[in-house]
C-alpha cells in the first residue's frame, strides 16, 4: 500500500468519526439543524477529499507513463461546495448555513492536524 493511500485511509477514518459524532449529536440533542449542516458539509468535504485523492493518483500514474493530465478537478469540487451551500440556503429549517461551511473545511482541518501529529511522531523516532 502506498503512503498516499495510507494517508488517505487515515483521513477518511477521522472524517467518518466526525460524521458519527455529528449523527449522534443530531439524534440526541436539540440542535438538529446545526448537526445536519455539519453532516452535509463534512460529507461534501469527504467527497472532495476522495476526488482529490483519485485525481492525484491518476496524475502520478500519468507522470510515470509520460502522459498528459489535464486537471485536478477543481471545478467539480467547487460545484459540490456550491451545491451544498445552495441546499443549505434553500432549506434553512433543515440545514444551518454556517455549520455547512464549517463542515466543508473539515477535511482541511483533518489534513493539517494529521500532518502535525505525524511530524511529532517522526521527530521522536
Amino acid at each position: 500500500m502506498s503512503e498516499l493511500q495510507q494517508v488517505f485511509i487515515r483521513h477518511c477514518k477521522y472524517m467518518l468519526y466526525f460524521l458519527a459524532i455529528y449523527v449522534l449529536g443530531w439524534g440526541f440533542t436539540e440542535y438538529k439543524t446545526i448537526f445536519m449542516g455539519l453532516i452535509l458539509g463534512t460529507s461534501v468535504s469527504l467527497y472532495n477529499h476522495w476526488n482529490l485523492y483519485r485525481k492525484t493518483k491518476r496524475l502520478g500514474l500519468a507522470v510515470t507513463e509520460g502522459k498528459k493530465v489535464y486537471g485536478m478537478g477543481m471545478l467539480i469540487r467547487m460545484a459540490a461546495v456550491i451545491l451544498a451551500v445552495y441546499v443549505a440556503m434553500k432549506f434553512p429549517d433543515v440545514f444551518h448555513l454556517i455549520s455547512v461551511i464549517i463542515g466543508i473545511v473539515t477535511a482541511y482541518a483533518v489534513i493539517m492536524i494529521d500532518f502535525i501529529v505525524q511530524q511529532i511522531f517522526k521527530s521522536r523516532k
